[in-house]
């Protein structure tokens, strides 16, 4: 047997092998604390990033330079505004936004060019114009979301008086026809994410009243403002709802309890009429708004429910319709009236007993669809013939309130509205809702649907007659007519016409 020096074979072997694997330790230690080194760092940089962000797109101050966008003719073509002989002659505003104190700002609009008027809305306040709760739907997250999703998303468009506008300076044609009352300055919260704001700018005719657009711009109103405001206005954490604020997410399917927003005194299906082989009527906005629907031989009402192709542009960031995506519906819903419900309703927001419609309707496919409008007052409506139902916004918008021509959702505000009227009659302190539901009382989207509001009038000669109509997807037409018949109490017979 050879000799080995006293060492035998295997132990060298195995000396070697731990020595190897004490080296292959020894690199994967620092490889261990390399990985979880850069993990950390990428974990770190991720916070880092969205705290940065997070305080940009957050970021507040007393005073602000806000951009704002301006669309020429041939970015927009599509736009269905009737606009000013004047439209485009003057362009060119920057924005300056002035906070005075916890709700109320000054907008004001300065001119880059010196023929253009500095207009300035002093004093507003903008918690009027932020997302808000009954108190009466606090209880219940559904209603909480319901009413705050259709509040974001759903347009206010408000109209201001001398008492807040100034128009200064330029080469004088927007200061004298504002100084003769010539001229409407309105801002609107869009219809779309947080924060997304409009300028709008009208000449009108002093005696007819007709306004034609004569300058708009887009801007977004600082986020960080918007939250601070939502967060007063309703006492939650911003941090729960920010995403389907600022993002739409669609809520279908919620279960709401409308007993948590009025109590119901007296219910009676009453005679109603679809009126399908009436023809299409088009006033107001409706008029302006036919180069935005994209339908073809769409005559009478029962056009829109037999499934040919109806599609409308559709509206989009930062507030601006387009053709180029059409937007759909689910117009199927609607095949059958099956009966109308007339209720006396009153609401925790007033001790009057108010009116409550319910329409339900029903398709070849299972399901129903309750349309339910609540918190309107049949003696205020008021009375038309049918041709004239464009009347019905100038009722709403006006110190009237007659909720004639309004919105869906909970303690929303209407389309349309005097800044006076708002802030007498805070929107989450009226006793207005307006909802679509399955027949489990589950919310149905209505942008879905393709429906935004009613418009609701007496009957011009006929005492227990009112006449509804649906508002399509961003009110772009009207797309029923339904006769309401057998509304005997004493206050179902309207305002008279003037």
């Amino acid at each position: 047997m050879p000799e080995h020096d006293g060492v035998h074979p295997e132990s060298g072997s195995l000396g070697a092998r731990r020595s190897l694997a004490a080296r292959l330790r020894a690199l994967r230690r620092p490889r261990r604390r390399t990985v979880f080194a850069l993990v950390a760092a990428s974990v770190l940089l991720v916070v880092a990033t969205l705290t940065v962000r997070t305080l940009l797109r957050y970021r507040t101050a007393a005073v602000m330079d806000v951009p704002v966008r301006e669309f020429t003719n041939a970015e927009y073509p599509e736009d269905p505004a009737d606009r000013s002989p004047d439209f485009g002659r003057y362009n060119g505003r920057d924005l300056r936004l002035v906070q005075r104190d916890e709700t109320h700002f000054n907008f004001v609009f300065e001119p880059r060019h010196p023929h253009i008027a500095r207009v300035t809305f002093r004093n507003v306040d903008v918690s009027l114009m932020t997302p808000s709760l009954p108190e009466w739907a606090r209880s219940d997250p559904g209603l909480v979301r319901i009413a705050l999703t259709d509040r974001q998303w759903n347009r206010q468009q408000v109209s201001f008086d001398r008492s807040v506008v100034e128009v200064e300076e330029g080469d004088g044609l927007e200061a004298g026809k504002f100084a003769r009352g010539e001229l409407s300055a309105e801002l609107a919260k869009n219809c779309l994410n947080a924060g997304l704001w409009e300028l709008l700018l009208f000449f009108k005719d002093a005696k007819s009243g007709r306004k034609q657009l004569y300058y708009q711009d887009w801007f977004t109103f600082p986020l960080g403002h918007y939250r601070r405001l939502f967060e007063r206005n309703t006492g939650l954490a911003y941090v729960r709802h920010w995403y389907y604020l600022e993002h739409w997410f669609d809520p279908a399917g919620t279960p709401l309890p409308l007993e948590k927003l009025r109590r119901v005194r007296r219910e009676r299906v009453v005679t109603a009429e679809f009126l399908g082989d009436e023809r299409v009527l088009a006033a107001g906005e409706q008029s302006r708004k036919q180069r935005t629907t994209m339908a073809d031989n769409v005559v009478h009402w029962a056009d829109f429910f037999d499934g040919r192709n109806v599609r409308f542009a559709t509206f989009l960031p930062p507030g601006r319709y387009s053709v180029r995506h059409p937007w759909k519906n689910e117009y199927w819903r609607m095949e059958r009236l099956e009966k109308a419900i007339l209720r006396d309703v009153v609401s925790p927001a007033s001790d009057t007993p108010l009116q409550e419609l319910e329409l339900v309707f029903s398709s070849r496919r299972p399901g129903i669809m309750r349309f339910v409008v609540s918190g309107f007052d049949l003696a205020k409506l008021p009375r038309l013939v049918p041709q004239d139902y464009a009347r019905t916004m100038a009722a709403t918008a006006g110190k009237d309130q007659a909720l004639a021509y309004m919105p869906m959702g909970i303690g929303t505000p209407p389309f349309f509205q005097e800044y006076s009227q708002l802030q007498q009659s805070p929107p989450e302190k009226g006793p207005y809702f307006c909802l679509t539901l399955d027949e489990n009382g589950r919310w149905i989207n209505h942008h879905e649907v393709g429906i935004d509001g009613p418009v609701l009038h007496c009957d011009d000669t006929e005492d227990g007659v009112l006449h509804v109509y649906l508002l399509s997807y961003e009110r772009h037409s009207l797309i029923g007519h339904w006769r309401i018949e057998g509304l005997s109490s004493s206050n179902a017979h309207g305002v008279a016409k003037k």
